[in-house]
């Protein structure tokens, strides 16, 4: 059988007592006192039963506690995958949005999602949703903006003298507008 790792001798079991009284994270509370239970000269069954753990929790929490102190028993957040696009990929693609297509060479008049996920495949072999670009662009503050559609056949003040021509209707009741 091996041999237990040892602990820090720079603590005892009453300063990893009082840590945890101190500590605001129940679960690094229930770490200190089972690694105190440890420092008394309790097992590392023991210690297990007392964290409510596995030999092998308890044996990963000594290592932390070894390398990182009191801090290393907190929880510690998943790091997440790995975002598809880099900062080179996203600083390319705000330059290419900021330049513009060119109609020979791109093939179209303005970006849209598809488009920039196609350009991003042939320029860097990325494959990105158009959801997940959708999000990037947005992160890096790009807006899907759209013009107001106009008729073809519209007059240029046509809109203007329609407004002036619908009066506000009048409550006679109330001799004002409604």
């Amino acid at each position: 059988m091996a041999r237990a790792i040892a602990l820090r001798s720079d603590f005892s079991a009453a300063d990893l007592r009082r840590l945890a009284r101190r500590s605001g994270d129940a679960a690094q509370a229930r770490r200190l006192l089972a690694l105190a239970a440890i420092y008394d000269g309790g097992t590392r069954s023991e210690a297990a039963r007392l964290g409510d753990v596995t030999l092998q929790i308890v044996r990963d929490w000594v290592l932390r506690f070894n390398a990182e102190g009191p801090g290393g028993l907190h929880d510690r957040r998943a790091p997440g995958p790995t975002p598809l696009l880099t900062d080179a990929h996203r600083q390319a693609l705000a330059a290419q949005i900021d330049q513009g297509p060119i109609p020979a060479a791109h093939g179209v008049v303005r970006w849209r999602l598809c488009d920039l996920g196609q350009w991003l495949w042939e320029e860097f072999r990325v494959s990105v949703s158009m959801q997940t670009l959708s999000r990037e662009m947005r992160a890096m503050g790009y807006r899907k903006l759209s013009a107001r559609p106009k008729h073809h056949a519209q007059a240029e003040g046509a809109i203007k003298a329609f407004k002036k021509r619908m009066a506000r209707p009048v409550c006679k009741r109330f001799h004002g507008p409604v």
